[in-house]
């Protein structure tokens, strides 16, 4: 357990540092989750030990938005402010995400492609 969540935290770490290297504007945690994605698809199967840990991380993932949500209560006047912008970035986000996510799941099961 202890080498997979090093696994994790290293590969957060390399994208991390290829984040601030290349200036890039995508958070290193993201880059790093790619990484990880890509060793993964390469050795073909998850590991048991690291399926375990990473449930046991997602178990106390509640605990990681309390910052954020007393972020969020702190600053409710700034957001009060700019409602408007945060309302039609939230609006046509979700909708092309909506978009994308039809066109995808229309273009992998199209008839003739391989399960």
């Amino acid at each position: 357990m202890i080498g997979y969540f090093t696994l994790i935290l290293v590969c957060q770490l390399v994208g991390e540092i290829v984040v601030h290297a290349l200036s890039v504007s995508i958070p290193g945690p993201v880059l790093g989750m790619v990484l990880l994605f890509v060793l993964l698809l390469m050795r073909g199967k998850l590991p048991q030990g690291l399926g375990q840990t990473a449930d046991g991380l997602l178990r106390g993932m509640a605990l990681l938005f309390v910052p954020a949500g007393t972020g969020v209560m702190m600053h409710c006047r700034l957001l009060g402010e700019a409602l408007m912008p945060l309302s039609v970035a939230l609006v046509i986000s979700t909708a092309l995400t909506i978009i994308v996510t039809a066109l995808m799941m229309r273009w992998l099961n199209r008839p003739g492609r391989d399960a």
